[in-house]
């Protein structure tokens, strides 16, 4: 073989010496960075309307609730006024008349009787009344903006990022704060999520 030959085929030294910046990945370009920053960028905005479209409908359901639990609890109250003037006169005009003269009993008995059955009514109906105007309170919407830092118990709720319940965090208020309520700051009592 020829010296040019043999030339050929030894290696050349700069062939076999590695070069370390042959196994780095390429860094990203500018539009690349730019490209990667921007779709960050909007699903942070999906995420922030997403959670605003969940606040606006729990605030729209709790709105629906409270609307129709205050037409319910006032047709209640409307009952319960209705038996508690109608049932007293009408039930201690008939009723005391055939207590007196069919069962032979005082007047006063059968005045009592009248009333009890009318208190007994009115008290049920104002019962229900109660028992609707709860839900009027909108608890599940203050709960939830307490726990974004919003309104009187703010201070005592979780963060958002807790995984504490919110329900869990009020009715641990209340059990701390039952002998002292929370005061808003005017004085007045702060009424628990």
């Amino acid at each position: 073989m020829s010296a040019s030959g043999q030339a050929m085929d030894e290696p050349h030294s700069d062939d076999t010496t590695p070069n370390p910046d042959a196994r780095k990945p390429p860094a990203p370009d500018l539009a690349e960075s730019l490209r990667q920053v921007g779709d960050a960028g909007r699903a942070g905005l999906k995420a922030a309307n997403d959670a605003a479209k969940a606040l606006r409908v729990l605030v729209s359901a709790d709105l629906s609730l409270a609307r129709s639990a205050l037409g319910r609890a006032l047709a209640f109250t409307g009952v319960a006024i209705a038996f508690g003037a109608s049932a007293w006169i009408l039930l201690m005009a008939a009723v005391t008349a055939v207590l007196h003269d069919a069962l032979g009993w005082s007047w006063t008995l059968s005045l009592a009787v009248c009333a009890a059955t009318s208190l007994v009514i009115t008290a049920l109906g104002m019962w229900r009344a109660v028992h609707y105007f709860e839900h009027t309170r909108m608890q599940a919407t203050r709960r939830q903006l307490a726990r974004l830092g919003i309104g009187e118990l703010a201070a005592f709720m979780p963060d958002a990022d807790s995984g504490e319940s919110t329900r869990h965090a009020a009715e641990r208020v209340a059990e701390a704060t039952s002998d002292k309520p929370v005061k808003k700051g005017l004085g007045i009592d702060v009424t628990p999520p």
